[in-house]
């Protein structure tokens, strides 16, 4: 039997650049620092890497606004650094996954500037949604389109004559324009980007808001009433899968193919499948998961839903409880509402972060169990909580200001990570006396006893939970392998337990009170220890060896 392609049940590490490791001592993070921190990745035993954008930007949305998708961004290093970074990567086992961002550029991309200076209806416009305004003059928007960071979608230019002119789409923040995927040469574009890193040994790309690139070319207004299922001017649809399959067969013609996922924002599960059929993505992320309370009833439900819709296109199911985009989990499983939601992020509301950190063991120990790929955010494995009261003038997220500070933003989720040290920036440079301020100088003193190195080889820490659960990954049948089913066991209705093919078993106490375990021939790793009597304590999970 031949193995399965890496990718179906690979562990990946999402690696937030700027806030990673800074090897020259400027207080960005970059790809010097991550190519020194190699060893470290391996030592934890991820199977991959996935960089959040590091191509020339701006950083009006933290990299999402790419002013040229074929080059490094400078902060960040160089082209050879990137090259040494794939190579270095590659020699201790490590696929380097990119990430891309086809829904729209930065405001200084050269293909934008050559639309501002164009006249309306040319052909360097039609690379983007440039339309006239409704209403006397022109002066309110084409439709009643609201950007996902709040205020409306549409921003009027100055014409070249320095009249007001037409209105340009961005479904994001102003400096951020929407392309226009209807034109063949946006597509050709994008085709050329992917092969140019592909040539260059990237490994595949991650796909930001894969699912809005289509728009209905009508640009109707938006009716706030329709339901999840109704058509939708801008999410999936028609035409968008035709996209995705010529990716496909890009990323299929390497000798060692390609990798594609997406972060795909679909609510009906039918539809979400459709953009991994054999001919389009690998993967996608699993949204529905991340959000999902800790309580047994909605954890169960979102599993079994994950695994039905997986199976009949041949997918692989993704795992992952945080990213750079969400409230960290430690934060989130403390409090008493441990749902996610982009609208609603609990900003400010009591946090327990003992009890965050109990359940975050245990969640780990869960979605690592499960069949299928696990997505791990940086800082995840050290067990790192949402920092919220950063300053409001060292906020960057452009959530914050277009939303007037109602919504707090990404900011918490990106403090650079702590490696070493007593105090911040603990150990963030690692360029000798060469350590400027970081760039988000907001790491929290408490962070001492939750470095790297104040972790390393301490049997109780996170990091040594983590880097136990991904050996027996590799080591353990059942547990590493896709192939091997989950089936549930019987057990009390606060409880989570199955199998994983014939030897291995995870079971999860979300109960209030310990439990026993079920018959085992042993105990492989536990999210905390055990009573005295052996039971599982609350809001702890157990791997175990089975007949």
């Amino acid at each position: 039997m031949l193995a399965d392609p890496w990718w179906r049940d690979a562990v990946t590490y999402q690696v937030y650049v700027r806030s990673f490791a800074d090897g020259n001592g400027d207080g960005i993070g970059d790809l010097r620092g991550i190519r020194e921190k190699l060893g470290y990745l391996a030592e934890l035993g991820v199977n991959a890497i996935w960089l959040n954008p590091c191509f020339p930007s701006p950083m009006a949305d933290a990299g999402y606004d790419i002013a040229d998708y074929r080059e490094i961004e400078p902060s960040f290093g160089t082209l050879d650094e990137m090259d040494a970074l794939i190579a270095g990567a590659h020699e201790r086992g490590i696929r380097v996954l990119l990430d891309i961002v086809p829904n729209h550029c930065s405001d200084r991309h050269p293909r934008f500037q050559e639309a501002l200076r164009a006249e309306p209806r040319s052909a360097q416009r039609s690379w983007f949604w440039f339309r006239p305004g409704r209403g006397p003059g022109g002066d309110l928007p084409p439709n009643n389109w609201q950007s996902y960071f709040g205020g409306p979608a549409w921003t009027r230019v100055t014409e070249p004559d320095g009249t007001p002119g037409q209105w340009y789409l961005h479904l994001f923040a102003p400096e951020q324009p929407d392309f226009n995927w209807e034109n063949p040469e946006v597509r050709a574009d994008f085709v050329k980007t992917l092969r140019f890193w592909f040539d260059r040994g990237a490994d595949g790309f991650r796909i930001d808001s894969a699912a809005v690139l289509m728009k209905d070319p009508l640009l109707p207004d938006l009716d706030p009433d329709a339901g999840p299922c109704e058509p939708h001017p801008y999410n999936d649809r028609d035409g968008i899968h035709e996209i995705y399959q010529e990716w496909r067969a890009v990323a299929d013609s390497y000798d060692e193919p390609r990798v594609l996922f997406g972060e795909v924002w679909i609510a009906d599960p039918q539809r979400f499948a459709k953009y991994l059929r054999p001919q389009e993505m690998h993967a996608a992320f699993n949204f529905p998961f991340l959000r999902c309370a800790w309580d047994p009833r909605a954890l169960r439900a979102v599993i079994d839903q994950t695994v039905v819709f997986h199976r009949p296109v041949g997918a692989p199911a993704t795992w992952v409880l945080s990213n750079h985009d969400v409230t960290r989990h430690v934060t989130r499983y403390g409090r008493a509402d441990t749902t996610f939601d982009f609208d609603d992020r609990g900003h400010g509301r009591p946090v327990d972060l003992e009890l965050g950190t109990r359940r975050s063991r245990a969640a780990a120990l869960l979605y690592l169990a499960l069949p299928g790929g696990a997505y791990l955010y940086q800082g995840e494995e050290l067990g790192l909580w949402e920092v919220e009261d950063i300053p409001a003038e060292l906020r960057q997220d452009p959530m914050w200001e277009r939303t007037d500070g109602v919504n707090p933003g990404r900011d918490g989720c990106r403090v650079p990570l702590p490696w070493s040290g007593a105090r911040p920036p603990f150990g963030f440079s690692t360029a000798g006396d060469r350590q400027a301020e970081p760039w988000l100088p907001t790491q929290p003193v408490a962070w001492t006893e939750y470095t790297v190195q104040a972790q390393l080889d301490d049997p109780d820490s996170m990091l040594e939970l983590y880097r136990s659960a991904l050996a027996l990954r590799r080591t353990e049948p059942g547990f590493g392998s896709e192939r091997d089913p989950l089936r549930w066991m019987d057990s009390a209705e606060e409880v989570l337990s199955f199998r994983r093919g014939d030897t291995a078993a995870c079971v999860v106490n979300l109960s209030a009170e310990p439990i026993a375990l079920p018959p085992h021939e042993a105990v492989l790793l536990t999210s905390s220890p055990l009573t005295d009597g052996g039971l599982l304590p609350s809001d702890c999970a157990a791997w175990l060896k089975v007949g």
